[in-house]
């Protein structure tokens, strides 16, 4: 399965600050070269700033979260007079046409308003590092299927990949749930993500299988709205080097009639190095697609699991 590089990029929310927007508090910003050179190259950024397009101006007094007596509000910095935590919340609740149909979203962390978590919430002279920014929540309480992460985390390897994953499978999701809606479908959109799934969970990955066959008619929608949510929570799992060897024994068992003894043997060492944590993921992935060019089979094809994204982005490398 080759992933066509001229496919039209993928529309992704991003605080704006990390485009090179100078939205900041201070008039700066935080831009990230690798978030703008390198998944720009295959993703849409529509950037937000909530602070400055609620109102509150640039460059403007910063803000913090503070536990108070009314609940945890946006107040000032300096001033804990100054209150924008209404300002923020009504911005959000108008953004919704603008993040339906968005595929992922990338957070600035620590912000108030867009930190994912682990954002600073103030009470006296103390901080506790346990808060969601206000825009943030938002995300997570209104669109579930949203993949978010934050522009840091981007740079511990497993989270990236896991991320962008996401962003593509949730894609795929979008453009099933655009066409006529029918069990074959749904089953067939399973089948191809199995393997995905069950680098996550394979638990997880069976109950997936046996919602979708369960699909007919009568239960269509129901059942598509079951799947969709926990096939995204499903995602979230960090996908563990043990499970990925069970997925990678697994596609090996559909070439054991086709390869000859020295072939077998190199792939049997490729896993158990990759296992071992001696090379990356990227090493048997691509030993294995050698073999399925020359043995093509329909089911392998189909999956997604060899090629899960562009190899320009040259996740697997790393993990």
């Amino acid at each position: 399965m080759i992933m066509n590089k001229s496919l039209h990029k993928i529309p992704v929310g991003i605080s704006a600050c990390l485009l090179g927007h100078e939205v900041r508090y201070d008039g700066g910003h935080k831009s990230n070269d690798y978030i703008r050179k390198t998944l720009g190259e295959y993703f849409d950024f529509i950037p937000f700033c909530p602070e400055a397009e609620s109102g509150m101006g640039v460059p403007r007094p910063s803000v913090q979260l503070r536990r108070t007596d009314k609940g945890v509000r946006c107040v000032g910095v300096k001033d804990h007079d100054i209150d924008v935590t209404e300002q923020l919340n009504d911005w959000s609740g108008q953004q919704a046409h603008r993040l339906h149909g968005l595929s992922g979203y990338i957070l600035k962390k620590d912000s108030p308003s867009c930190g994912m978590e682990r954002v600073r919430i103030y009470h006296n002279d103390r901080a506790e590092r346990v808060g969601v920014g206000l825009f943030a929540h938002y995300l997570k309480d209104n669109f579930p299927l949203l993949p978010l992460e934050e522009e840091g985390r981007l740079g511990d390897p497993r989270l990236r990949e896991n991320f962008i994953q996401r962003v593509y499978v949730l894609q795929r999701w979008q453009r099933l749930m655009g066409d006529t809606l029918t069990p074959s479908r749904l089953t067939q959109f399973h089948s191809r993500h199995k393997l995905i799934l069950m680098s996550r969970d394979q638990n997880q990955a069976r109950e997936l299988g046996r919602l979708a066959a369960s699909a007919d008619k009568a239960t269509m929608i129901p059942v598509t709205e079951r799947y969709g949510l926990a096939l995204m929570q499903t995602l979230k799992k960090i996908a563990t080097r043990g499970n990925h060897v069970n997925v990678l024994q697994h596609i090996q068992g559909y070439l054991k009639k086709n390869l000859d003894a020295d072939d077998k043997a190199e792939l049997t060492e490729t896993l158990e190095r990759y296992r071992l944590g001696l090379i990356p993921l990227i090493v048997p992935i691509t030993l294995l697609k050698h073999h399925f060019r020359k043995q093509p089979d329909p089911f392998i094809e189909q999956s997604f699991y060899l090629s899960p994204y562009p190899e320009e982005l040259t996740v697997l490398n790393e993990i």
